[in-house]
């Protein structure tokens, strides 16, 4: 059984993913964060939601150096610094990133910072010994929340194969459908449409609109 590790999965998305993929008896799961006692209560709460005791809390730095892949939740604000403090442990491991470079407070808007996507910042901070996959960013937290079926797609970019196949199982134990949407420079478009669905949610009063792919 593999290790996963959430870091900064105490957030919004973070324990929704962490309880999915710890009920599918498919990973051992590490919720990571700046501070070990908030770290600890997420994975009781989460524990006593599931029955079991199947998730463990540690700070960033301890998940991240025991797990042999590591997703990474965290705001954009918080994305450099927490990576940076990361880069040595990180190395030789799969990270997905879920980073999404919102400018608040006008979300609703697309920001590209730089020219580059969130997945491409990381990749930069982290240098070739770490494969960063970007995924998960068009996911509802409102749906991660509870055990219902998500009726959406997760777009999977990133430029080594083998590690966009393991996110791939990411989606499966999570139970949701996959698509490979290429290389990681793509990740400017698929996170970009995080900002397109927040729009959408405001406008038509929704809290979960999100992306499905016709025609596979």
């Amino acid at each position: 059984m593999k290790i996963l590790a959430v870091l900064g999965g105490t957030g919004n998305q973070g324990p929704g993913l962490a309880r999915r993929w710890a009920q599918s008896g498919q990973y051992q799961v590490i919720v990571g964060s700046r501070q070990a006692e908030k770290a600890k209560q997420v994975a009781n709460d989460l524990n006593e939601q599931l029955g079991q005791n199947l998730i463990t809390g540690l700070v960033n730095d301890e998940a991240a150096r025991a797990a042999d892949i590591c997703v990474l939740t965290v705001p954009f604000a918080a994305q450099g610094p927490t990576l940076a403090g990361l880069k040595e442990t990180l190395q030789g491991k799969i990270l997905v990133d879920v980073t999404v470079p919102l400018k608040p407070p006008k979300v609703a808007r697309v920001n590209i910072p730089d020219g580059l996507s969130a997945g491409q910042t990381a990749q930069a901070i982290l240098g070739d010994g770490v494969r960063v996959v970007s995924a998960f960013q068009n996911i509802s937290a409102e749906h991660l929340a509870d055990d219902h079926t998500i009726d959406c797609d997760v777009l999977i970019c990133g430029d080594d194969k083998e590690a966009k196949q393991e996110v791939m199982a990411l989606c499966q134990a999570a139970e949701l459908r996959g698509i490979d949407a290429g290389p990681l420079q793509n990740a400017v478009a698929v996170e970009a449409l995080t900002s397109v669905l927040i729009g959408i949610n405001i406008r038509y009063k929704v809290k979960g609109s999100g992306i499905r792919i016709t025609g596979i």
